[in-house]
Parts: structure tokens; sequence; C-alpha cells
């Protein structure tokens, strides 16, 4: 089961900011970090499986993200050299705090969720390719925004040093051809810059709120949702990567054209389909041609259509209900993405949004309707048999 505490938990991050010690860009958040980071590793993992022809456990890296991922939030912002003396001289008893404080939230989720964070966290000796990955992707993120700062804070006693940790530190995965693509500061650079600058564009930029979130933090709240739907519905292992990377990219076109309201989006009939015309021309000219060309088909599935049910049945798309996927299509081999799922929890995310800022006192006409709009359009759903109407009922206002 979903609680309450587990979808609050994932937004903690954004609370979270990132060189506060340091002259930085004002709203600088773990959230976006990690959003930041799991992109990084999505280009790292399939640089490794089209360049080198080596196979990468999707569900491993995406569950070994997450896990890492809720392990930072409890342990908030410890300073990188302190915290890796903290788990090198505390880790075991560090690790079981961290279980103790999330056995309410994770304990209920299904599939064993929890028994494997426990099992990763445990065994650091691991060195899985995953894990590499993951490890190369966090030093990637923190390099890509400490070359943001590093002109802000010219001068600055220890920023020498730190400069020459992060290139130390991805010196040690330059056995990874993404790493090495990368260094080059090329196309596939660029289309993770291009990635980065949603890290700047605001979420409901017309009004007052807290949190304050990204365009690229709600896309990773997005896909954490939708991997924990797709263990409580037993989805297969590819059902629940594309989930994952279906709901990381939904927004990937708002790189191009930015964040357009709904209410915009619905002010005028056939806007909402010109706005998606102008979308995917953009991602034509601008995004593709920034990726090598074998990535480009799962892309486009991921990016495109993003909120319908799809299959890949004899080469062909094919679209479908997540009931039918459940029913006929849960298998690897017919690659299913339920973009249903997606579409409910980017909705149930945009509620918490409002939720949460309304619960810290910051509130707005805009936000106090789309709070009641929201939970009144999902009063009582079911979705691909998850009831999202009680997910809903845990932020009502």
């Amino acid at each position: 089961m979903i609680t309450k505490g587990l979808l609050e938990l994932l937004f903690e991050a954004a609370s979270i900011q990132r060189w506060n010690d340091h002259n930085r860009p004002e709203h600088f958040t773990e959230l976006d970090k990690q959003a930041h980071k799991i992109v990084y590793a999505y280009v790292l993992g399939r640089f490794e499986e089209t360049d080198r022809g080596t196979p990468v456990d999707w569900c491993a890296l995406i569950e070994g993200f997450l896990f890492e991922y809720l392990h930072r939030i409890v342990l908030t912002d410890i300073k990188p050299p302190v915290f890796h003396q903290l788990m090198a001289e505390k880790g075991v008893q560090l690790n079981e705090w961290v279980f103790e404080k999330l056995a309410d939230q994770l304990g209920p989720l299904e599939g064993g969720f929890f028994e494997r964070m426990k099992e990763y966290l445990q065994c650091e000796a691991t060195d899985s390719l995953e894990k590499k990955i993951l490890r190369a992707a966090h030093y990637l993120a923190t390099d890509w925004e400490f070359r943001l700062i590093y002109h802000l804070n010219a001068g600055i006693y220890g920023l020498e040093e730190t400069r020459r940790n992060i290139e130390n530190q991805l010196e040690e995965y330059y056995d990874l051809a993404g790493v090495q693509k990368l260094n080059l500061r090329k196309k596939t650079g660029h289309f993770l810059d291009l990635v980065g600058q949603l890290r700047f564009q605001q979420r409901w930029a017309q009004t007052p709120r807290l949190p304050k979130t990204s365009v690229l933090g709600h896309m990773l709240i997005v896909a954490s949702f939708s991997y924990f739907c797709s263990l409580e519905i037993g989805a297969a292992e590819q059902r629940r990567k594309n989930n994952f990377f279906g709901g990381l990219l939904h927004d990937l076109p708002e790189v191009l054209t930015r964040d357009i309201i709904s209410p915009v989006k619905q002010s005028v009939e056939g806007l909402d389909d010109l706005i998606k015309e102008i979308e995917q021309r953009q991602m034509e000219e601008r995004i593709y041609p920034l990726l090598p060309a074998s990535w480009r088909k799962e892309i486009k599935f991921f990016a495109e259509n993003e909120f319908a049910g799809k299959i890949i049945k004899e080469g062909q798309v094919h679209f479908v209900s997540s009931s039918e996927i459940s029913e006929r299509y849960n298998e690897d081999r017919y690659m299913p993405l339920d973009g249903e799922i997606i579409r409910a929890c980017d909705r149930l995310a945009a509620h918490m949004e409002t939720y949460l800022s309304i619960s810290y006192g910051i509130t707005s006409t805009h936000l106090e309707a789309a709070n009641r709009e929201l939970q009144e359009s999902y009063r009582g759903k079911v979705v691909a048999g998850i009831d999202f109407g009680r997910l809903f009922d845990y932020f009502h206002i």
C-alpha cells in the first residue's frame, strides 16, 4: 500500500538546499540534483548498451537510485566529505537509523521494496555496473552544478580543492563509455545541459508557493510515484522501467516551450492540440538531433503521447488502456507503458503541490481552486487497479 508518508517524503528534498555555503542560484535543491542525476544515469546506461553491448538491469538501476535518494533525504544536507567519513566509520548504525525512520512509509509498499533497500545499503561491497553508473551520474550532476557556481565563488577558500576532488572522482569512472563521451562536451552533453535548464523553470510561476519546485523536480516526483504504483499492481520489469522513465521524461518538451498551464491550454478550442504539434516539431528539430540515433525511438516512446497507454507488438506501437495491459500485455516482450498511471501521478503531484503550500500557510485563489478541482476530478477514481481516489483524499484541504 502506498502511504501518505511515502508520498510526502519525496517532496522533502525540495526543501534541502545545495551548496548553501556558496554563492549560488536562488533555488538549488536536492530534488533537482537527484532528478538530473537519474537522467545522467539513463544516458550512461544507454551508452553502455549501445557502445559496449553491455546489458543494464534497468529496474536495479532505478531502485538503487531510489534507495540512495530516500537515504539522502533522511540524512539531509550533510557535506559530502563529512557524509563519507560518517558512513565509513558509523555506516551500519546510520543505516539502521534510516531504516527505522523509513519503516512506516516503506514497509507497507508491495513488492518487497523495503527489504531490497535494506539489502542494497547493507551490501556496500557489491560493485555492480548499475551502482557504478549511479556513482558516476552523481559526480557528473555535481560537476554540472559546480561549473555553474565556480565563477560566482572565485577566490573563496577551498574552491579549488573542491574542483580537484570532483575531477578526481570523475576520473575513477572514465572506463564507462558515457563518461568518456560526455567529457567531450558535444551533443549528448548539450542534451543534458538542456535538461538541466528545467531546474530553473518554476512550477506554478504565477502564484506564491512553498516548497518551490521546478519542472525537473516535478518530473522526478511523477516518475517515483509511477514506479511505486507499478510495484503495487505487480507490473512486469519492462513495464516498471517504462513507467518510471515515461514519468521522468513526460515534461521534456517544456524545456523548449516552458510550462504552459492547463487553463491556458484549455482556454481556446484546439489550442492544446496546436501546442502538442509545436512541441513535437521542436523535439524533432532541437532535442532528438542531440541524441544518438539508436536512442531516439525509445525517447519518443517515453516523451510523445505521454499520457496514453502503449505497447509494442510486431515492431509497432499500439495504444491500449492500462486495464488491457494488466489483463493481456503485462509481459516484458510487449514493452508496456501505462500513460494513464503517469497522468494520474502527474495530477497527484500537482495536487500535493497545492496542498503542501496551503498547509504551510502560503496560499492563493489559484492554489485553492486547483486543489478543489483536482480533488473532485479523482474522487473515487481507480486507474489500473490503483485507488487514486484514496491517494487524493490524503491531500484534501
